[in-house]
């Protein structure tokens, strides 16, 4: 676990509201600066700049097929640093979604989880995707039997 886990309480409604702000941000691989450009990840770590501080590693370069690419995990391996793991079983079966929450979705069945999103609803998330700018979406059926793993944000206050 990350040192930064115990260090700040958020409420899921902050996290939220700082989330939702971010909509509109326009599409840019590899960015995480709000109105100016965000990919999934890039919202994740713009949120969770706010409450925690500057990131504590440096984000390598990374391709838009990454995932298919090199085939392992490496967006749950890098959520696991900084993030707290909670069981995604429940919620591909169907489990109402907690707001602020941040679901990891494989794009392909048997692929790697490639996307990120933000939970703003029992059945909604808000996320970055190429083409679109950051936006806040009703999760599909289709999406929601490929969330792959799920975090909460370190400290958060239900």
């Amino acid at each position: 676990m990350a040192d930064q886990k115990s260090a700040a309480k958020v409420s899921r409604a902050e996290i939220v509201a700082e989330t939702r702000s971010w909509i509109g941000t326009p599409y840019r691989h590899q960015a995480s600066l709000k109105g100016a450009g965000a990919d999934c990840l890039g919202l994740i770590r713009g949120v969770y700049r706010v409450f925690y501080g500057p990131e504590k590693q440096p984000i390598t370069p990374y391709s838009p097929n990454w995932a298919e690419e090199t085939g392992q995990e490496t967006l749950r391996d890098a959520a696991r640093r900084h993030l707290v793991e909670i069981d995604a079983a429940p919620l591909r079966e169907g489990e109402l979604l907690k707001e602020g929450d941040v679901i990891l979705i494989r794009v392909k069945d048997r692929g790697p989880a490639k996307h990120a999103a933000i939970v703003s609803g029992p059945d909604a998330i808000i996320h970055a995707y190429d083409r679109h700018a950051v936006a806040a979406n009703a999760l599909p059926a289709a999406w929601r039997r490929r969330i792959a793993y799920a975090f909460q944000f370190p400290g958060v206050m239900d």
